[in-house]
């Protein structure tokens, strides 16, 4: 098993989901490649972290306020008792799951309220206890809104540039940056054979401080496309690069600025045409280094190494 293999076996060999046979392929791989065995001890860091975070239950005095705001009557949400079976049950209403939903977030370890698990409140006090619920929802909703509003709020500048962003931050993230590891432009460019409908060029720019490390599928614009990652001193440098004829989006927020390097929370972003191709170019490297690697490929494609090497 060599890293292209392992490399999207590792999450699940991080959480003891993998068949034995491959859990020890996948570990026999780890224990002889250091790049593979760091980004699994990372994963396992995380898993562990992520199980050790607390559970914390909501006080039993916000339960007995909504378990009593909830309607009486036709519309009690009530669980069967000994008098009354689930077989007789009375049927529940539309909203019962909201019912449901809050009694199963809110119940501690012993019941509450009324013996058999009834619901506490009645008459006037639930009439009381409606209020406290329009209250809450009313206070969840704008919360919900809030937070929404501000999870989406476009940044300056174009949509395709934040998508772009969130995507090399989720690979970042992922541990996944990369399908394909190689140097080898001619073992990269073929991968992409049957992945997507073009040939994306690819160079191999060591020589100018842009080692080639491999190349990775992403679903940028509404469409697939292919993804060189370079490396710039300890910067990955992630290049997307598809047809100018279906660059949509891309194309016209490329259009409407020169090809000049921009910041975008904290990232830099490059784009630039050639070989009929649109290039752009996402690090958190300075600016600099995208324009050091817009003309160190440009150089190379006009020399015409995708044509004299046979592409």
């Amino acid at each position: 098993m060599d890293c292209n293999e392992a490399r999207p076996l590792l999450d699940a060999n991080a959480d003891h989901e993998l068949p034995a046979p491959d859990a020890q392929r996948v570990q026999q791989h780890i224990e002889s490649c250091d790049a593979c065995r760091r980004e699994s001890e990372n994963l396992h860091a995380l898993s562990k972290s992520l199980r050790a975070q607390p559970y914390h239950r909501a006080p039993d005095a916000l339960r007995a306020r909504i378990l009593a705001a909830l309607p009486q009557g036709d519309g009690a949400v009530r669980e069967p008792t000994a008098e009354t079976p689930r077989a007789t049950a009375q049927p529940r209403p539309k909203w019962s799951w909201l019912g449901n939903w809050l009694n199963g977030w809110l119940r501690p370890q012993g019941a509450m309220g009324r013996p058999g698990g009834g619901v506490v409140g009645s008459g006037s006090g639930s009439a009381i206890g409606q209020g406290w619920l329009v209250a809450l929802v009313v206070a969840l909703g704008a919360v919900a809104v809030g937070v929404t509003m501000n999870l989406h709020r476009p940044a300056p500048g174009g949509a395709f540039s934040d998508e772009l962003v969130e995507s090399h931050v989720r690979a970042q993230m992922s541990g996944h940056d990369i399908d394909v590891i190689s140097t080898d432009r001619h073992t990269v460019k073929p991968w992409f054979n049957g992945r997507i409908d073009y040939s994306p060029p690819v160079e191999d720019l060591a020589a100018n401080g842009f080692p080639l490390e491999g190349g990775r599928l992403d679903y940028i614009g509404h469409q697939r496309v292919a993804v060189l990652v370079y490396r710039y001193q300890k910067h990955v440098i992630d290049v997307y690069v598809f047809p100018e004829a279906r660059s949509g989006d891309a194309g016209r927020e490329a259009a409407a600025g020169p090809s000049v390097a921009q910041t975008r929370e904290g990232y830099s972003l490059a784009h630039w045409s050639a070989q009929g191709m649109t290039w752009w170019a996402v690090t958190d490297a300075a600016p600099d280094a995208l324009s050091g690697l817009e003309k160190a490929l440009k150089a190379r494609l006009a020399g015409g190494s995708e044509q004299t090497e046979g592409g």
